[in-house]
């Protein structure tokens, strides 16, 4: 397929819905007979159809059937996904956080990456893949860079994140680095950007184990990405969900308010500096 600027296919996921609706009514099918035949939901198709969803690779082999299109919507779908930047369990996350009205994180390690600056990103993947060559390094901190432009936007989505004190004091690169970070994520708060808490270690246990991303969408279903190391995947099943931000509302109401938020990032970040 052909290819546009930086190696992106110019047939986004848009043009796959719009051909996933033509082909569907051309067969005299409803998004719920084309469903149960691929074996997920009409709602899923129709989130498909609208591109606010992309389906696994499967998913498009089975449509691929049903519809006798012949391999079109899996070949489509591979090569959207070859063609992003990101992680293939990552870049769905990427695809929905530009979609969403709100995003809520809690970041207990590092630095959240829509957050990071040019220095902590690269210390970060310099610590995962030490033995990497400065160009695949430099890409990658250009690719978690590029995610960033998302906060250009004045108002949407909503962003609330909470940081954990270890994100904090975690010295990641140097004392410089540190202090550059966290004046950026104190910059953002002061701008208000972003609705940033930290959960001091003196709350005691967190209500959640690891990071964590709630999305909420104008019209369709909330999902949650969950990462670990080398993995991760998105939620949509709504108890989890809900289970999910359930935990997340334990872990903002143990957190310090934005305002004493700021103050201690600001004092941490100045701690760094007076390290240097």
């Amino acid at each position: 397929m052909a290819k546009g600027r930086y190696g992106q296919s110019r047939i986004g996921w848009e043009f796959f819905g719009s051909e996933l609706k033509r082909r569907r009514e051309e067969a005299g099918l409803t998004q719920q007979e084309l469903g149960r035949r691929v074996i997920c939901s009409g709602s899923y198709i129709g989130q498909f159809e609208t591109a606010m969803r992309k389906p696994q690779l499967d998913v498009a082999q089975r449509i691929d059937v049903e519809l006798g299109t012949g391999g079109l919507f899996a070949r489509m779908c591979e090569e959207l996904i070859s063609s992003s930047p990101f992680t293939s369990y990552f870049a769905e996350a990427v695809y929905l956080e530009r979609l969403a009205i709100a995003v809520r994180e809690y970041a207990p390690t590092f630095i959240p990456g829509l957050l990071q600056t040019a220095g902590y990103a690269r210390a970060v993947f310099l610590a995962g893949l030490p033995f990497a060559p400065d160009e695949e390094i430099e890409s990658r901190v250009a690719t978690r860079l590029g995610r960033a432009q998302l906060l250009d936007r004045p108002t949407r989505p909503l962003l609330w994140v909470v940081l954990d004190e270890s994100a904090l004091r975690r010295k990641v690169g140097s004392a410089a680095v540190m202090c550059e970070q966290l004046t950026h994520v104190a910059s953002l708060a002061r701008r208000r950007r972003i609705a940033m808490q930290v959960l001091p270690f003196a709350a005691g246990a967190p209500g959640l184990g690891g990071m964590l991303t709630l999305m909420t969408f104008d019209d369709a279903p909330p999902v949650v990405y969950e990462e670990g190391h080398a993995h991760g995947g998105l939620v949509d099943d709504p108890a989890m969900v809900s289970r999910a931000k359930q935990a997340y509302d334990l872990v903002s109401a143990a957190a310090l308010s934005p305002e004493l938020s700021l103050r201690f990032i600001q004092s941490v970040a100045k701690e760094y500096a007076d390290d240097q």
